[in-house]
């Protein structure tokens, strides 16, 4: 299906270029009587030696030459008409990613309190931003986004690659003058308007888990991840288009603070009867306090409710004690930081959690933060700023390292017999270039 005439002659324009060059190198060898030096010439060379004895071979060479030239400027008149485009697109689009915005920030958004827009998200193609529409034409087609694809792997919808081509089409299908797409369709498709949903379902949009590999394997810095996640934008906050789990979440999220619904009272929970170095417990601080800690602990609504990731909290707890790091936790004023109402789609939920955040981390004078969720920190250190809220923040395996690496922590005698696994998020990985190096044993 997604082979087109148009490539055919690509093909035949590309062979032509080359067959044409040879023959009249050809042709001019054998006119000059097949010196030595052009022995190295090892395709016109040999030709040279069936063209010998031939009338007029002269003006044979002059024809070949002008037919080889031909061939030339029919190359240039179908580069930007068929897929080649993307031999000056694609090096163009990797010049003009965009080199401001962190890896692992979205695109912001306007205040949803105040704005005057009566649209959100991306459901026609003019919602695409000019850079989103380079994407299709440099495109190389090559699949390696799909073949990296976790949702694909495991038989979702979802192919990354199918994304950037159907958006191609529908610019293609309803633009002005309308153009042919750079691959081929089904002729049963029809496309009777600019909306981006007649080629894609939303089963495509939601299947897709954000981990950014498309994005980070694409040889052309192609930004499919932006494609999804502006899509599921108009779909959350348009239509209300959302899977079930979704709703029950917002509304969690909307009125406990976190995603699970459970009591905001039971967060600093993990810290009861916790015992630290010289027996201190944790410092539990109040919003209404000035803030004297060097680093506020954000242990994230995974770390405060989930019995696994208590134990890593109370974990880092100790290990934060042992080291002298002074530290304080906001306990049930702590709210979650709106990563996944973001990520699905959901920027009204997200600036209605963010905000009261920064309100309340700058009216504490809060100015480090330390935090175990790869999303509460990439949240925290990417995306609050665009709401105002600038901090230094660090992931607690970046801090441990440094500790270790420093000596404030000393595992001269620390054992593990067993063997691990650290499973990477894609969150410190992929969109932060966190990389964590280990080796098999903590003895080498």
């Amino acid at each position: 299906i997604k082979t087109r005439p148009e490539h055919a002659m690509v093909l035949f324009v590309l062979l032509a270029l080359g067959v044409t060059g040879f023959v009249a190198e050809a042709f001019r060898i054998a006119a000059e009587g097949r010196p030595q030096y052009e022995e190295w010439s090892f395709i016109g060379y040999p030709l040279s030696d069936l063209l010998d004895g031939i009338d007029a071979i002269a003006g044979w060479h002059q024809a070949m030459w002008v037919l080889h030239v031909l061939t030339f400027f029919a190359f240039l008149l179908v580069l930007p008409i068929t897929m080649l485009r993307h031999m000056f697109t694609s090096p163009l689009n990797m010049y003009l990613r965009d080199k401001d915005r962190p890896k692992g920030a979205m695109k912001p958004m306007p205040n949803l309190m105040e704005t005057e827009l009566e649209s959100f998200g991306a459901s026609v193609v003019e919602d695409f931003t000019w850079k989103q529409l380079l994407d299709t034409d440099a495109c190389t087609m090559c699949g390696r986004c799909t073949s990296v694809c976790p949702a694909h792997a495991t038989g979702k919808p979802l192919d990354p690659r199918e994304i950037v081509l159907k958006t191609g089409e529908v610019m293609a299908a309803t633009g002005n003058p309308q153009v042919s797409p750079p691959i081929g369709v089904d002729p049963e498709i029809t496309i009777g308007a600019d909306s981006l949903f007649e080629r894609i379902t939303p089963d495509e949009i939601w299947a897709c888990t954000s981990c950014k590999a498309c994005d980070e394997i694409c040889p052309v810095n192609i930004e499919i991840l932006d494609k999804i996640l502006d899509m599921r934008r108009y779909l959350s906050l348009m239509e209300s288009n959302f899977p079930n789990e979704l709703g029950n979440a917002y509304r969690a999220m909307e009125n406990q603070g976190n995603p699970w619904g459970l009591s905001q009272g039971d967060r600093a929970e993990w810290a009861n009867d916790l015992e630290l170095e010289n027996g201190q417990s944790v410092s539990v601080v109040d919003p209404g306090d000035a803030f004297e800690a060097e680093y506020l602990y954000w242990v994230g609504c995974a770390g405060s409710f989930d019995d696994k990731n208590k134990k890593v909290t109370q974990a880092m707890a100790k290990l934060l004690s042992r080291a002298g790091i002074d530290v304080a936790i906001l306990g049930p004023s702590e709210m979650c930081t709106g990563d996944s109402a973001r990520r699905s789609g959901n920027e009204y939920l997200f600036q209605m959690l963010a905000m009261p955040n920064i309100e309340m981390l700058d009216g504490m004078g809060v100015k480090k933060i330390i935090t175990q969720c790869p999303h509460c920190f990439n949240t925290l250190m990417n995306e609050y700023p665009q709401l105002g809220g600038n901090y230094e923040v660090v992931h607690h395996t970046q801090l441990l390292e440094h500790l270790i690496d420093s000596g404030q922590l000393d595992l001269a005698d620390a054992r593990l017999d067993e063997r691990i696994v650290y499973h990477d998020s894609c969150y410190l990985g992929r969109h932060n270039d966190c990389l964590l190096y280990t080796s098999p044993s903590p003895r080498d």
